[in-house]
């Protein structure tokens, strides 16, 4: 993910989201989209159609059980019976292209990203827009030993704590909103490896909580973790951005794709195990993941999928509070960005207006 794209973007970005090719947003005229023409005015399609044919969804990391409730979406049929041909699930991580220059050079149709490497493209001038949230929390955390756990953000001043120099942005953000002087921690350069957490060489460790904990508990080392969300920095993760053109001549289409992808996500939630055996053993075979793992990564996942807005609104929604919190957090991390320009939540609204069985 290369750093010249934007103030929050790098490598990896530690929350697997991936960031923008440098220049793809500078030069001035941005490519069109593909993914079929004008369907403002249609109807939805029959269950069981081909009416929208085949579109690539971009993910934001490997295919792991991350993508947990889009797996169950393709397996179980429910893009089919959305009317589309088939959904390409493309996988990112660390050597791909990043979802916003995908969706700009019409490589896919829709992605999984994040508003903090979303609205800094918006701002370069991309024509983006976020219309739903799969994560509620974003799963930045700061991970320490069981023995000596740190707890909350105070509890990082006089401490080494392993920062990768890709999430600078965010780690500023963190200490800003917690108003934490930097020169009082000691932070220390790090890679994406947490071992150097048992190793003593850091008291803590900048991590995603549903991965380094569990790559460290499946080893036999206990972890403590605070999640930024909970300390000032709220924003939402894994979010379907597509191209502001999407939502003018495609409305149609981009619901039935958002009304399956509620479907699979709320049989994933409902089932980690039989959704994390779709990864481990279909989906991410060729990433030799390991199924306790993983498991123990889906599980800790519904955490962030739902909350009690959801359960209220349905999957995917993000309240006015929580769009409200992810400007203020965005604006921190260097980001300063309107909801008209970041998000356009009329979509999902319209989904579960037309269908609210949709939210049990």
């Amino acid at each position: 993910m290369p750093p010249t794209a934007g103030p929050l973007l790098g490598r990896r970005s530690f929350l697997r989201w991936s960031g923008m090719a440098a220049g793809a947003l500078g030069g001035g005229a941005l490519l069109a989209a593909c993914g079929g023409g004008s369907d403002s005015g249609a109807a939805p399609a029959a269950p069981g159609s081909d009416q929208y044919g085949r579109v690539a969804l971009q993910l934001s990391w490997i295919k792991n059980t991350e993508f947990n409730g889009e797996y169950v979406a393709d397996s179980k049929g429910y893009y089919r019976e959305a009317g589309f041909e088939g959904v390409d699930l493309l996988a990112g991580g660390s050597a791909s292209t990043g979802v916003e220059t995908n969706l700009v050079s019409g490589k896919c149709w829709a992605g999984l990203s994040a508003p903090v490497i979303t609205a800094p493209a918006i701002l370069q001038g991309a024509p983006l827009k976020i219309v739903g949230a799969t994560y509620q929390k974003n799963p930045f955390c700061i991970v320490s030993a069981a023995t000596k756990p740190i707890a909350v953000p105070q509890d990082m001043v006089g401490k080494k704590i392993g920062v990768q120099d890709s999430n600078d942005q965010v780690w500023n953000g963190l200490l800003k909103a917690n108003n934490i002087d930097p020169a009082s921690i000691n932070r220390v350069p790090v890679q994406f490896d947490p071992s150097v957490l048992t190793t003593g060489e850091v008291d803590g460790y900048l991590g995603y909580i549903t991965n380094e904990p569990n790559t460290l508990k499946v080893k036999g080392f206990a972890t403590q973790s605070f999640l930024f969300a909970d300390h000032g920095l709220p924003l939402v993760a894994e979010t379907v951005t597509v191209l502001q053109e999407t939502i003018d001549n495609e409305r149609e289409k981009l619901k039935a794709f958002l009304r399956a992808e509620i479907r699979g996500w709320k049989d994933a939630v409902a089932d980690p195990a039989a959704a994390t055996r779709l990864a481990v053993e279909n989906y991410g075979k060729d990433q030799n993941l390991d199924y306790a793992e993983q498991l123990l990564e889906a599980t800790d996942q519904n955490n962030l999928v739902v909350s009690d807005e959801t359960r209220a609104n349905g999957l995917f929604t993000i309240s006015d509070r929580l769009v409200e919190e992810n400007l203020q957090a965005l604006r921190l991390a260097g980001s300063a960005v309107s909801k008209e320009q970041l998000f356009d939540l009329s979509l999902i609204a319209e989904v579960y207006a037309a269908d609210p069985s949709l939210k049990s």
